[in-house]
């Protein structure tokens, strides 16, 4: 998409993906150290590179204490006691680290929600008013809107979101 000059005005979409993209762009700037490092260590345990390491540790251990590679000196003999604590252990961090990360994101995906929740309702509020103001228009034009009064008369009243939620919350399934 080709960039507006200085003279021409963005398209809002443009402006939106802007907007987005700042947003996105602060979140990332906003992760702590820990977060920013428990986010880096999640990437790459998630990642081919970290299981074939894995993978070759393992072999590697297993080969070294079978005593399959020769002139090799076992120093954890079957069934491998100390790659177990250690492989126990690395999952415990590794776990720890990964929450962290989701935590994270769970955090900002609540703040998108929120925003996306204040956007939708301030659309609604203003769909709501130009509905209204279409309707006094109309009467002030003398244009018949009586057949479809009825229609329009729900979609220009305020909606109630406790109303709504709590109507949702009673017709959605038990989890």
């Amino acid at each position: 998409m080709n960039r507006p000059t200085h003279d021409e005005p963005a398209h809002p979409t443009q402006l939106n993906i802007d907007a987005i993209a700042k947003l996105e762009h602060e979140a990332l700037q906003r992760r702590t150290l820990t977060e920013r490092t428990s986010d880096a260590i999640a990437k790459f345990i998630g990642s081919v590179g970290f299981l074939l390491l894995q993978v070759l540790i393992v072999l590697a251990w297993g080969a070294i204490n079978l005593k399959l590679i020769p002139g090799t000196k076992a120093f954890d003999p079957f069934p491998f006691g100390i790659l177990a604590l250690l492989i126990s252990s690395e999952s415990v961090l590794l776990t720890i680290f990964v929450l962290i990360s989701q935590n994270r994101m769970t955090r900002q995906a609540e703040r998108r929600s929120h925003l996306d929740l204040q956007v939708g309702m301030l659309a609604e509020q203003e769909l709501t008013a130009m509905l209204q103001m279409q309707h006094k228009i109309c009467q002030r034009l003398g244009i018949d809107v009586d057949g479809a009064k009825q229609d329009l008369k729900g979609f220009s009243d305020a909606t109630d979101v406790s109303k709504l939620a709590s109507e949702l919350e009673d017709k959605l399934p038990e989890h």
